[in-house]
């Protein structure tokens, strides 16, 4: 996914009532962004660290900027993160298109946000005369606590343990269901969920496993132009 004209970079001055983060850009004036990430951002939202922003100057807009990524540093270097919550869906449904996921190819046809379930919108549904239908789901990663480990969640989430339930309703229902972690950070090397943040997401994750939801992770490489899947990386039981 390429984005319209590259981003414009700064400094995080605050992260402050979850949608919004104040910046001091490059060229010395101090804007305000939207941040469209409602989840803790944990070990990201240190003051004074370089971020990047897209711009949109559409009249309707209250903010023109908003932020895309951060620059985090576990000791190895400084690294993009993507931390918009509203790409993931784009970044992975490119990447299947593409023929970019193995795991989800040779599907040929692919649709987004369609309902299903108990009052829900499945992010991808993809379809084959043969094999059927594929319920995706798509999870944005950020989170890293130990260098190379992405894990999800950051915060507890309810919202993600029903998506867990129903795609293994999905499966009962005689469907294909898949749980794609999408990792926006190119230092990971593998994926682990965060039991001990949500314990509850935990449980729920094992018992959609072992319901026959399926599990893919992966890996994004990042620029101030474009965000693009790179490779699955292994998920840590």
């Amino acid at each position: 996914m390429r984005f319209p004209s590259p981003l414009v970079r700064g400094r995080l001055i605050q992260r402050y009532k979850r949608f919004l983060a104040d910046v001091a850009l490059d060229d010395g004036a101090t804007i305000t962004a939207t941040c469209s990430n409602t989840g803790s951002m944990l070990g990201l939202t240190a003051p004074g660290s370089v971020v990047w922003l897209s711009e949109n100057d559409s009249p309707t807009r209250k903010y023109r900027h908003t932020w895309e990524m951060i620059e985090a540093d576990l000791g190895k270097g400084p690294t993009l993160v993507g931390i918009n919550t509203s790409l993931p869906n784009k970044i992975v449904s490119d990447a299947i298109e593409a023929g970019a996921v193995a795991d989800l190819a040779g599907y040929p046809s692919l649709r987004r946000e369609v309902k299903y379930g108990a009052n829900s919108r499945i992010d991808i549904l993809l379809e084959h005369p043969d094999k059927g239908l594929a319920y995706v789901e798509v999870k944005n990663v950020h989170l890293m606590r130990k260098p190379g480990l992405a894990e999800f969640p950051d915060s507890k989430t309810e919202r993600g343990v029903k998506h867990l339930d129903e795609l293994g309703n999905m499966v009962e229902a005689g469907h294909r269901a898949v749980m794609v972690f999408l990792v926006q950070r190119a230092d990971a090397a593998r994926f682990s969920v965060a039991r001990d943040i949500d314990p509850v997401y935990g449980t729920a994750f094992e018992r959609a496993t072992s319901r026959g939801v399926e599990a893919i992770a992966l890996r994004c490489r990042l620029s101030s132009d474009e965000i693009a899947v790179d490779r699955a990386i292994p998920i840590k039981r």
